[in-house]
């Protein structure tokens, strides 16, 4: 009798666990704390209540992923490999809420919602999970495909900068920003012959914007990529397997000696503060905002259906629906948590997905060691403080790598998937990349469309979902295909 535990159940030794954890915190951490950075300004919260919504998202992502990769009775946890972070999916609802209703107040209705939206989640999760025959090697090839695709762009953004804000490609002139305050100015006084600056004119961003792709930051950008090729290339074991991780602390190095990593942050932080429940009172529970953001997780979950299935693919456990179901009950756990202790709705971190698939270390107890590191980082500000001011620079060259595994990951599936004597599979794939790629080429697509569906229509993921499931179910049906499920695992994890 084989007595082996599968590679996913398999417990390494602590300081294995310790390193690898920790290298699937660094990967997420970026966009972990950029949701509360977001949503605590739009809220218009002090610096000090913005800090506590990022230690609270910390200790969260720790609680939502100890419960989904340890498992917890036989209702929460799918039991692989995954970190559990807040979604960007919900950003939108949730600034336009606070936007409308900032301070104090608007954050008990959005935590409200939020408490709401979970509830309702873990309600539906089975439901979502039924789906599960809609989803052969032909749809989740594709979506995992389309998946490293779209994630390309945060590796990409990592290094060279945000499209929009202080690292925008250009920006005003100082000097056309003197001349329109000074005829802002004369027309507001009335002098002769000006008139009053028309609401809203704003000047053009024109100039190069020195913030953007500067050359410091792509050098440190390439000596991260450099150090992860290099230990995967020479090196065996344990060192190839945390390559990334020793990446990043390369990249760190190097941008602390070129003055590009500050640490007044960390200095200011406090050593330890409590994560308490309802910091802002009691939540206001709104009907039309629990409604939005229960789209909203609707949305999360077809999207963590994806990563779930990448996730069965790349570790060789077959994820059948009851397993389907935990996982997403617990996408509706971790996002009442998050409402309770003021934080955000959850989801698994694509990201993260990447990793597993770069190391091919496929053992959930590293994430079980990362969510205990996150439930640290989030009692402990100042280590947070200190993971917080690694640049974006450095994350970027491991970003190109693990994002890119993920799209591969998708590629080696569908290489799996019959396109000799069934042509339909070629269009099903073709039109559902192009589908996803909408948001990516023209994000603002959606501006004449009513912006209660935007939340539905601005991630690439799921437009790519829904266009290969139904263009399936059109040309294929809906048979469940065992022999091409398993055919399709096999090709995953062909290196």
């Amino acid at each position: 009798m084989n007595t082996t535990p599968h590679p996913v159940d398999e417990v390494l030794p602590t300081g294995k666990l310790a390193a690898l954890g920790l290298q699937h915190v660094l990967v997420m951490y970026a966009g972990a704390i950029a949701v509360p950075l977001i949503v605590g300004r739009a809220l218009k919260l002090g610096p000090q209540e913005v800090a506590m919504l990022i230690s609270a998202d910390l200790f969260c992502c720790g609680i939502a992923t100890l419960i989904q990769s340890l498992g917890v009775t036989q209702w929460f946890g799918i039991r692989l490999p995954v970190m559990m972070g807040v979604t960007f999916a919900a950003v939108g609802p949730m600034v336009a809420i606070a936007n409308g209703n900032p301070g104090t107040d608007g954050a008990r209705m959005l935590f409200g919602a939020i408490i709401g939206a979970g509830i309702v989640s873990i309600l539906i999760a089975p439901l979502v999970s039924r789906m599960l025959r809609f989803f052969p090697p032909v749809v989740t090839g594709t979506i995992i495909a389309v998946i490293g695709i779209n994630l390309m762009r945060v590796g990409i953004n990592w290094i060279f900068g945000n499209p929009v804000g202080p690292t925008a490609p250009m920006t005003v002139s100082p000097e056309h920003t003197e001349w329109l305050s000074a005829m802002r100015s004369a027309g507001a006084t009335g002098q002769a012959g000006m008139l009053p600056v028309p609401e809203g004119l704003a000047l053009a961003p024109t100039v190069p914007n020195p913030r953007y792709a500067a050359l410091s930051g792509l050098g440190i950008s390439v000596i991260v990529l450099a150090t992860i090729l290099l230990i995967a290339r020479f090196t065996r074991g344990f060192i190839a397997n945390i390559s990334v991780l020793l990446g990043i602390v390369v990249g760190g190095v190097v941008a602390t000696a070129a003055g590009m990593m500050n640490f007044d942050k960390v200095g200011k932080a406090p050593w330890f503060d409590i994560v308490l429940p309802f910091h802002f009172g009691v939540p206001v529970f709104d009907p039309v905002m629990i409604l939005t953001m229960s789209l909203v997780m609707i949305v999360v979950m077809i999207e963590s259906t994806g990563m779930f299935l990448a996730l069965g693919e790349m570790t060789d456990r077959r994820i059948d629906q009851p397993a389907l179901a935990r996982g997403l009950r617990t996408d509706g756990l971790g996002t009442l948590i998050g409402g309770i202790f003021n934080t955000f709705p959850y989801t698994s971190f694509s990201q993260n997905v990447g990793l597993v698939a770069v190391t091919g270390v496929k053992s959930r107890f590293v994430c079980v060691a990362a969510g205990i590191i996150l439930l640290v980082l989030g009692l402990l500000p100042k280590m947070a403080a200190l993971v917080e001011s690694l640049p974006t620079v450095v994350l970027g060259g491991a970003g190109l790598v693990m994002f890119g595994m993920v799209a591969a990951t998708g590629i080696r599936i569908l290489g799996g998937v019959d396109f000799t004597h069934n042509r339909h599979n070629a269009l099903i794939v073709a039109i559902s990349i192009g589908v996803g790629m909408i948001p990516l080429v023209a994000p603002r697509y959606s501006q004449w469309m009513p912006h209660s569906i935007h939340p539905l229509i601005e991630s690439g993921i799921l437009l790519a979902s829904i266009a290969a499931v139904l263009l399936n179910l059109y040309f294929n049906g809906a048979k469940g295909d065992d022999e091409a499920v398993i055919r399709a695992a096999r090709q995953a994890e062909a290196h």
